[in-house]
């Protein structure tokens, strides 16, 4: 019997996929194909529990057949994020010109980062407070024990090194194992590595032109090839958000969602003003947040549904081409940005969870020095935040543990984890779009005249 009914419920996962497969056919937008995607993988998850319950075997098998395509989704996405980050270092340095300050574009980016990451601390810090949010309010059940205890053991596996031990793990000795993404760090140390390659990439220019052009030209051919990868893997993501979301929600304990509304209400409460601090510094820096609104919508979206930085990469770089950033400037602050002060993921979330479990060990969470200590630990920590899913639980165990606060309270929120983690994802890319503009504002490079040409926009070409 639950062979039949696990069999019914893969045909109509396939029936649903055979529809978006039609959508794509028939030229529907991609951004139209994801929500379509998002919405009914929502409504068949809820079918599912509605009909056998969250935790029957009939749901828990059909889910793993479904996992074969949101979970092979996730895996392509992981595939390509070390090669696509390394490339678009790479062409970053290709593409600027010798009279382009590289240091000062790199100070300010990463300045921007880092800068718009302990504001974000801030702002989850104070809607915590706002929303009165304690850890002691969460009752804990057997899943969210679960998560404590593997959060403390990835704790015990980062070794509990001190400060300037972690600073020390952020440098490749050996690239080729981080190309693997072998260690939580991998990103930023694969992120320097391509920088040591770009910075000799300029000496040579300058000694040796036509051999830098040889390398210039096959960086840009490797990019061209790994962009179509992408493309290829980015066509997957309505099957992938159907089969994810399907997965989640049929396995959701609703109950204790509802019971998390409070918590779920906070989280896009700080994402939402977070977002709204990005538009003011557009709109101090004299340009149109509206404009920017538009024309970032169709990555802001896919980040969003997908909850990938990496994945949203090439779109984060043509949209901010669009908007009249230059070449190397979005290559630079789009994949700093996958690994270095992301907004939602190393900013808010961390934060929020610190003042939650403060109270849990005697400390008052109000008080000036522990809320600027946050602040300070959230900023240096978001270094080497991975881009793909698991990058806010590495970034919470990062702050909790430098501030001495138990760890596996941090698995208290995995009930509503999916369901803010689509608002930090896009919160993140977001961040790393503005920094970018903001750095070719400053630096006088941005193209005013494409920046308010809304008619290049943006469509994932997919």
């Amino acid at each position: 019997m639950t062979t039949g009914l696990v069999i019914v419920n893969i045909a109509i996962m396939l029936l649903i996929i055979i529809g978006l497969f039609f959508m794509q056919k028939k030229h529907v937008s991609f951004s139209k194909r994801v929500f379509t995607a998002l919405g009914l993988g929502i409504v068949f998850g809820f079918a599912l529990q509605f009909i056998y319950g969250p935790t029957s075997e009939v749901v828990t098998k059909s889910s793993d057949w479904f996992n074969i395509v949101g979970g092979g989704y996730v895996k392509f996405l992981q595939m390509i994020v070390m090669p696509l980050v390394f490339i678009s270092i790479l062409t970053a340095f290709t593409k600027l010109k010798l009279s382009n300050n590289i240091g000062k574009i790199s100070t300010l980016i990463l300045g921007l980062l880092l800068g718009t990451t302990a504001i974000a601390a801030a702002v989850g810090i104070a809607t915590t407070v706002g929303f009165h949010l304690e850890s002691i309010q969460i009752n804990q059940g057997d899943a969210e024990v679960a998560r404590g205890q593997m959060l403390e053991q990835k704790n015990l596996e980062m070794g509990g090194k001190n400060f300037p031990q972690q600073i020390i793990e952020l440098l490749p000795a050996n690239p080729f194992l981080d190309l693997t993404g072998a260690r939580p760090t991998s990103t930023i140390s694969v992120v320097i590595f391509a920088a040591f390659i770009g910075f000799a990439f300029l000496g040579v220019r300058k000694k040796a032109p036509e051999q830098a052009e040889l390398f210039s030209k096959i960086v840009d051919a490797l990019y061209t090839v790994i962009m179509r990868v992408v493309t290829i893997i980015l066509r997957l993501t309505p099957y992938g958000v159907l089969a994810i979301m399907t997965k989640t929600v049929a396995l959701s304990d609703i109950d204790a969602i509802l019971k998390l509304g409070k918590f779920v209400l906070a989280s896009y409460t700080a994402l939402i003003i977070m977002f709204i601090i990005h538009l003011l510094l557009l709109t101090i820096a004299g340009l149109n947040p509206v404009t920017y609104v538009k024309k970032a919508f169709p990555v802001l979206t896919f980040a969003f549904t997908s909850r990938t930085s990496a994945g949203a990469l090439p779109l984060n770089i043509k949209t901010q081409k669009s908007l009249g950033v230059p070449d190397g400037i979005a290559n630079f602050s789009g994949s700093f940005g996958l690994s270095i002060g992301q907004n939602g993921c190393a900013g808010i979330y961390p934060a929020m969870l610190a003042v939650m479990i403060a109270p849990t060990v005697g400390i008052d969470p109000l008080t000036p020095s522990f809320i600027a200590t946050v602040i300070a630990v959230v900023a240096i920590s978001s270094f080497g935040v991975a881009g793909v899913g698991g990058g806010a639980t590495f970034a919470a165990i990062l702050v909790l543990s430098a501030l001495n606060l138990p760890v596996a309270l941090a698995g208290l929120l995995i009930s509503i984890e999916p369901l803010i983690d689509m608002g930090r994802t896009a919160l993140n890319v977001s961040g790393s779009m503005t920094s970018g503009i903001l750095t070719s504002r400053i630096t006088g490079e941005i193209d005013s005249n494409l920046y308010s040409n809304m008619n290049e926009k943006v469509e994932a070409e997919v």
